[in-house]
């Protein structure tokens, strides 16, 4: 899965072996929203983070975080 690693300003391929899929939950004036996203980490050491749409996180393989 490609993400943007800001520290080094460029696009970094991590392994879906290493990501973790979560939800992210808030109460707006408009009613609850959800958004979905997924997390890893960098070989240096940076966190990344990638917000993806419903159809894209329900499809991935990597584990719930």
């Amino acid at each position: 899965m490609k993400f943007y690693n800001v520290k080094k300003r460029k696009s970094v391929e991590v392994s879906e072996a290493n990501c973790k899929k979560v939800v992210y939950k808030r109460q707006t004036s408009k009613g609850p929203q959800e958004r979905y996203a997924v997390r890893a980490q960098d070989n240096d050491g940076t966190n990344l983070t990638k917000f993806v749409n419903k159809a894209t996180y329900d499809k991935l393989s990597c584990p719930k975080g």
